[in-house]
Parts: C-alpha cells; structure tokens; sequence
C-alpha cells in the first residue's frame, strides 16, 4: 500500500525535470494531493487562476510523468477550495503497482529533494556548527558523528540538511540501505503494523525494514512525545542500529531534554552529536535570497531582497514564500518584481507577512494593556498572581506567536530569566487553555488584538 504523499512525491521527481525551474516552483509544486478517486489523483489549486495555469499549460505533462510512474492512474483532476464539497469519496492509501520500467520499490526507496544540496545551503553564524555536523556525516557514515541530532525552530533549515545528507549518501554511497521518514509516518506504520488482522507478520516486516538499515533519517522526533508504545519500538529500533554502527540522524524542533519522551531514550537521543540551527540575521537572510534568486534565474533587486528578509525575522521557509508570491504575482499581472509599487500589491494580503512584523515589545505591550499591568512588573521579580498568570500567558504566546526565538533570548529579556523557566511558563499555559476556558479566552482575546481581529 502507497500513502497519497508517497505518490505524488515519486511523480513530482519525474515532472521536475520535464518543466522549467520557474514553472515547477510556482506552479507544479504548489500543488497538494488530496486523494485518489476511482483512477484519477485529485490535485488542490490554491486558486482558480493557479487551476487555470495548470490546467491549459502542465496537465498533459503531468499525465505523463504519472503514466511513466503509475500507470494504472490514467486521469489528473485539478481542483479549487469550491470544488471539494462536491469531490466524492477519496483514497489517501491505495495498493498500486508501479511501472517496472521505473523504480522496483518507491516504498522503500528514500526520495530526496534534489534542489536540496550543501552547494547551495546558505552559512552562517546561526547554522555553521549544524552545517559542518551535517557534512561530516555525510562523508563518513555511521562512524565518528552518531547519532546526529538537528533541531531549531520551524524553517530554518533543518529539511534542507537532512536532504542534502541524503543526496550526498545516495550519490557516494549507493549501495547502503537509507530510509528518510518523519515521526508522524514511523508512528503510523507501527500503528498499522501492529493491528493488521490480515497478515500475521506485519509486525515482523516492519521491524525487519527499519532495522536492517544503513541510515536511518527521521525528521520531527517531537511527535514521539506522549507515544508510549512507539517510543517503545523505536527505543529497540534505536539499540539495534547503533550498536551496528548505522548512522542515525534525527531532526526536532527542540533539544531531546524539552521533548517529552521515556528517560532513557532521551539520553539516547543525546548520545551523539547534538547541533541546534537559530535563526539567521539579516546579511544571511539576505544572502540566502540572493542565492535562491541566483539559482532559480530571478532578477530581483537588493531593495526588495532587503524589504523580505527585514519582514521575516525567524523562517526561511516564509522568507522563500514570500519571494515566489512576489515572482508569481508580478508574472500574472505582467508587472515589474522590481516595482515597489507591484511588490506592496503583492504582499497586500500575505498573512504571514503581516504575522513575523510582530515583535515581542508588541506581545509584552498587549499583555500588559490587556491586564492593566506595568512592563515592569510583568518582566521584573513580582511573584503574585496577578502578575505571574499574565506573565506565563505573555512567554506562551511569544513562543507562539515568534516560533522559532530562542528560549534564552526569551529568558533574557524577563529579567536574565532561565529558559527552564520559561519552557514551564509556555507549557502551563499550554496545557490550561485546553481545561480552563477563561484562560483560553485571556490567550484569544490578546492574539486578536496582536493581529487586529
């Protein structure tokens, strides 16, 4: 059985090469898979004017590319948001053969992006140490470096590395066995395994696919949190690999000691190698554009590269986002990306846009308006209720709200404050709003007025 994402990852591999740069980025792979009905795969536009695109100018090499791959699928259906009331019952896991002219087994073959490289991943201060973890690794697995463990906050570049390993290792080693899987995919294939009624030795395969192999890269292992018998299985999966001297490298966004896991997987986790990517400062974030625009062939000024990355602060994945709505609306509208008055047309309705400009000045003044307290107090000593409530509230929704900014950093800003001090503000609050309903009101009420609502 092929999860939805399995196939249209094998599929979009095959297009790449097929369409320009440009074409691929903004239009083929925006796209998202939403299932398989009957013998066709259904694609989401994010618009109509996308749907359009896609379908007068790539729909027939997309058929192709799927006929290549899958050729039982012998239809694409591009979609829009309206369009899915009335889309009928889908498959988001199907038993599909795949062609014998192209890959024996894409289940268990890694896939990796292949734009993702060391070549062109931007360093600097933020990432130099995770950068050259990364590499070592690559060039020498399953020795001096493992386990490895990347974490950071969201889009910062931890992807990036683990499929720059990836290709790295594929290309110089191709006779190892590697497997690149996230934490949700490792959970739902135990789940699968262990309740599968229909084969009595679906637990004894899936233990055999993840322990005979050479590298084993999972991405996002916070999702291990509150998993008793997946951490279970992957505390055994974890034994067995490292004492065979297999490369393991595991990406998160927070150290193994802030997850919540069983003890002595935690202290496994933090057997190896443990670097940590912060966010960039604004010469990188530039530089990272520029090298975007250099190898996707736009011609975008230095004032526009300066105007996003002084936007966003902590994600380059925003930052990225940003520059391809700017490059996509320009080619609609037929304007100019150097245009500052096309760019503020661009970015008019960009909701991230608008969320990273938030800073934690502005979070600490909401909070203290909203409860009618003094900055002073809220990030100085006082330890009275009415001073302590607002103050967890005010850490968890900075940690929210700017995800990404170091605990520290935070900690430091209330008083020299220790980031073990503010992960226990952040997660009281995190579990009070799912029980308490006034807190939960206090937390909506200040993001509203952050964001205008």
């Amino acid at each position: 059985m092929l999860k939805l994402n399995q196939i249209w990852n094998n599929i979009l591999l095959e297009v790449e090469s097929k369409v320009a740069t440009l074409a691929y980025d903004l239009y083929i792979n925006s796209l998202e898979p939403v299932g398989m009905y009957k013998d066709r795969l259904v694609l989401l536009a994010g618009s109509k004017a996308l749907k359009n695109i896609v379908v007068n100018n790539y729909k027939d090499v997309l058929k192709k590319a799927t006929a290549k791959v899958f050729p039982s699928i012998i239809d694409i259906e591009i979609i829009t948001e309206e369009d899915v009331p009335h889309l009928g019952a889908v498959q988001k896991e199907v038993d599909i053969p795949v062609s014998s002219a192209y890959v024996a087994d894409v289940e268990e073959k890694a896939c990796f992006v292949a734009q993702y490289t060391f070549d062109n991943f931007v360093v600097g201060k933020s990432n130099e140490y995770a950068h050259a973890v990364a590499r070592a690794v690559a060039e020498n697995p399953g020795t001096k470096y493992n386990p490895v463990f990347l974490w950071g906050g969201v889009g910062l570049g931890k992807t990036h590395l683990m499929h720059a390993i990836g290709n790295m290792l594929q290309r110089n080693f191709p006779e190892k066995r590697i497997m690149y899987v996230t934490c949700d995919q490792f959970v739902n294939e135990f789940i699968e395994s262990l309740h599968n009624n229909t084969d009595p030795n679906a637990m004894k395969h899936f233990r055999a696919k993840y322990r005979k192999l050479d590298v084993l890269m999972m991405d996002d292992v916070q999702f291990l949190a509150n998993k008793e018998g997946t951490q279970e299985e992957m505390f055994h999966t974890f034994n067995e690999l490292y004492l065979a001297d297999k490369q393991i490298i595991l990406s998160s966004d927070r150290p193994p000691k802030e997850i919540k896991i069983e003890e002595r997987l935690k202290t496994r986790f933090a057997t190896g190698i443990i670097a940590d990517i912060q966010p960039p400062n604004l010469e990188t974030r530039i530089a990272i554009l520029q090298k975007k625009c250099n190898a996707k062939g736009y011609n975008i000024n230095f004032n526009v590269l300066s105007l996003i990355a002084e936007r966003i602060t902590t994600n380059i994945r925003e930052m990225e986002g940003m520059l391809n709505r700017i490059i996509s609306y320009s080619t609609l509208v037929g304007g100019d990306p150097n245009d500052m008055g096309v760019v503020n047309d661009a970015l008019r309705d960009y909701a991230s846009a608008e969320k990273e400009v938030i800073t934690i000045d502005q979070v600490v003044s909401a909070t203290c308006e909203y409860f009618r307290i003094k900055k002073e107090d809220l990030i100085g000593k006082k330890k009275n209720k009415e001073i302590v409530v607002p103050r967890h509230i005010c850490v968890y929704l900075i940690c929210d709200i700017l995800e990404g900014t170091p605990l520290e950093a935070i900690g430091e800003y209330f008083g020299g404050r220790d980031h073990t001090t503010m992960i226990h503000a952040r997660d009281k609050i995190s579990e009070a709003i799912k029980t308490n309903s006034t807190t939960a009101s206090q937390v909506k009420d200040i993001r509203d007025k952050l964001f205008n609502r």
